[in-house]
C-alpha cells in the first residue's frame, strides 16, 4: 500500500509539471506497465483529480481543471516548502494575495504533523522580512503569464513605460524604462514566453520575440486575451534566464559608461561583477571591461571594491572621480 501511495504521488507530480503525457512515457518514468498507469489514473480520479485521457496510439493523459480542489498529496519537504512560501507571500510582493496566503497558511498548519509545525515555526522565527519599495505584481497577471509558459502559447500584452505603468495603477520604484521605449506610451507585444524570473522584489518574463531573447517587467504588463498560437519550446536553462535578466536590467539602467583596464584575470573580474559581463582578454593577468553606473563617482567607488589595480581608459570624468575618492581616503588616513 505504501508503494502504491508513493507511486500515485509521483504520478500526480508528473501530471502537474507538464500539460500532456503519453501513456508509454508515464509508464517509463514510473517504471511500471501501461496497465498499471491506467489503474493509477483511475485511483486519482476517485480521489477527485480530474485526469483527462486521450485514446488511440498517440493517446495520453493530462490533468484537467476541476470544479473543486481535491485532496493534496504532499511529502514532508513539500509541506514545509508550501508553508514557508505562504508565510513569505503574506509579506507582500504580489498584490492581492497577502490575506489569502494567511488564510491558506492557517488551514495548512492545522493539518501539519507536530514535527513539521516545529520546523516551519523555527524557520519563521529565525527569518527577518525587510519590506521594500519595489513594485507589486498583480497575481492574476502573474498566473496568466505562468499559464502561457506551461501551455506553450504565445503571450499577447501591452508593455508600458514608467508613466504609462503608473497610469494603470501599478506601484513604480523609479527605475528606468527599457531602452528605446517611450515613457508615456504602451507598446503591443506578442512573444513566446519561456521563464519567469524573480529577482529581489521584482518579477521578470524572459521571452523570445522579433529581436531574440528579451526580458520584461511583469508589473508593467497588461495581458490581452486570448493567447496566441502554440509554439515549440526553445532551449533556455534556468541559469541562462537569470543571467539574461541581470544583464538586461543592469545595462538598461546605466546612465554612465566607461572602459577600464584591470590588472586581474577575466575570470576574477567576472566573479566580482554583480551581473554577467564579457571582458576583453589582454593576457592571463589583464583584461579590459566596459562598466556602467548612474554616475562617475558611483563607478569609482565600485571599482575600489573590486580589490584589483586598474587604469581608466578614455574616461576623464571617471579619472577625476577616482582622484577625488583617492584624495578623500588619503586625508582620512592622516596622509
Amino acid at each position: 500500500m505504501l508503494e502504491t501511495s508513493a507511486r500515485l504521488l509521483r504520478l500526480l507530480s508528473l501530471l502537474q509539471v507538464r500539460r500532456d503525457w503519453g501513456g508509454a512515457e508515464l509508464a517509463g518514468r514510473l517504471g511500471v506497465s501501461a496497465r498499471t498507469v491506467r489503474t493509477d489514473v483511475e485511483r486519482l480520479r476517485v480521489l477527485g483529480y480530474p485526469v483527462e485521457g486521450r485514446p488511440g496510439v498517440a493517446g495520453g493523459y493530462r490533468l484537467g481543471a476541476g470544479g473543486e480542489l481535491p485532496p493534496l498529496l504532499l511529502d514532508d519537504e513539500e509541506a514545509v516548502a508550501v508553508a514557508v512560501g505562504l508565510r513569505s507571500a503574506a509579506g507582500g510582493g504580489i498584490a492581492g494575495i497577502e490575506e489569502t496566503s494567511v488564510r491558506a497558511l492557517v488551514k495548512l498548519e492545522q493539518v501539519l504533523p507536530a514535527r513539521l509545525r516545529r520546523r516551519v515555526r523555527a524557520i519563521s522565527a529565525a527569518t527577518v522580512a525587510v519590506g521594500g519599495g519595489g513594485p507589486q505584481v498583480d497575481a492574476e497577471v502573474l498566473t496568466a503569464v505562468a499559464g502561457a509558459i506551461r501551455d506553450r502559447e504565445r503571450l499577447r500584452f501591452e508593455y508600458a513605460g514608467e508613466a504609462a505603468a503608473g497610469a494603470w495603477g501599478t506601484a513604480q520604484d523609479g527605475s528606468s524604462p527599457r531602452e528605446g521605449e517611450s515613457v508615456n506610451q504602451s507598446a503591443a507585444q506578442e512573444v513566446e514566453p519561456h521563464r519567469l524570473v524573480s529577482w529581489g522584489r521584482r518579477w521578470y518574463l524572459v521571452a523570445w520575440g522579433n529581436e531574440g531573447w528579451s526580458s520584461y517587467r511583469v508589473d508593467r504588463m497588461r495581458i490581452k486575451t486570448p493567447n496566441g498560437a502554440r509554439f515549440t519550446l526553445r532551449e533556455l536553462g534556468e541559469e541562462e534566464a537569470g543571467d539574461l535578466v541581470r544583464r538586461s536590467v543592469g545595462e538598461a539602467s546605466w546612465h554612465y559608461r566607461a572602459r577600464v583596464k584591470v590588472n586581474a584575470s577575466s575570470l576574477y573580474v567576472q566573479n566580482r561583477m554583480p551581473m554577467p559581463i564579457e571582458p576583453e582578454v589582454v593576457d592571463d593577468d589583464t583584461c579590459i571591461v566596459e562598466l556602467g553606473s548612474d554616475n562617475p563617482h558611483q563607478l569609482a567607488l565600485w571599482l575600489g571594491l573590486m580589490d584589483a589595480d586598474f587604469e581608466v581608459l578614455d574616461a576623464p570624468e571617471l579619472a577625476e572621480a577616482v582622484r577625488a575618492v583617492g584624495d578623500r581616503y588619503h586625508r582620512a588616513a592622516g596622509g
